[in-house]
């Protein structure tokens, strides 16, 4: 028995002669991932600009948009860089964003894309910039979508515009296709009409490339929907050249 007995200190000792060398080498491994991680990792994500600062470009949908600071309503997107979704807002008719001290008056963005703000002050245009997605763009929603759900002949609006009622059990119950008559994809607009003491507000959509531009306004604005429309092409013109 004792001839073919095994030498065991001889195995310990081997054995613990490759732990050294193994433990600095995991040291080595785990300290050079950690040093390229604090070095090449992006670091603007985390970084807020404050509203004083200029004009941030971010991008939404791939495409490139110089929006103010102070008009991101979002603390969390007051970034640059890559965007899913960006909520803005401004005051009308100077297109400027609203005063710091202002912001507590400004109703608070919904998570959802299509959900309306709360009713705030009447001043105040809000802007959302987001991916079209799957859904259709607005002119082909205009000519094959929104037909399938009218309740009646359109009536005639103020100064050239039209308004067609959206039937009651439909997506859009409680809202009207408000658009000029002579040429409805020059402008159109779908409305939530007043409830009591709570005013109509309007959706109207552009699309430029793949990113899909949302302003809300209130309905009574369209008294004066010319100067509306020149109004909102000009605060595109200002958030992307291209779009104006």
């Amino acid at each position: 028995m004792t001839v073919h007995a095994v030498p065991r200190f001889r195995l310990h000792r081997k054995s613990n002669s490759l732990l050294v060398p193994i433990a600095l080498l995991t040291v080595v491994i785990v300290a050079a991932a950690t040093f390229v991680f604090v070095e090449l990792r992006p670091s603007w994500p985390s970084k807020t600009v404050t509203l004083d600062a200029p004009a941030v470009p971010v991008t939404v949908a791939g495409v490139l948009f110089d929006v103010p600071a102070a008009a991101i309503r979002v603390p969390v997107q007051r970034h640059p860089g890559a965007h899913e979704r960006i909520d803005l807002v401004f005051l009308w008719p100077s297109l400027t964003p609203p005063a710091p001290e202002s912001a507590a008056a400004t109703p608070a963005v919904s998570i959802e894309k299509d959900a309306l703000p709360a009713a705030g002050p009447t001043d105040r245009l809000f802007v959302t910039i987001a991916g079209l997605g799957a859904v259709l763009p607005p002119a082909e929603r205009l000519r094959s979508i929104y037909p399938r759900y009218f309740s009646s002949e359109a009536t005639a609006g103020s100064d050239g515009l039209a308004v067609l009622p959206f039937r009651v059990g439909t997506p859009y119950e409680g809202e009207d296709l408000i658009y000029f008559a002579e040429q409805p994809e020059a402008f159109f607009a779908r409305c939530t009409r007043p409830v009591r003491t709570v005013p109509g507000t309007c959706v109207y959509e552009r699309l430029l490339d793949k990113a899909e531009i949302t302003l809300r306004f209130p309905r009574q604005w369209l008294q004066d929907w010319r100067s509306v429309a020149g109004g909102l092409d000009r605060l595109l013109g200002q958030l992307h050249p291209k779009a104006g």
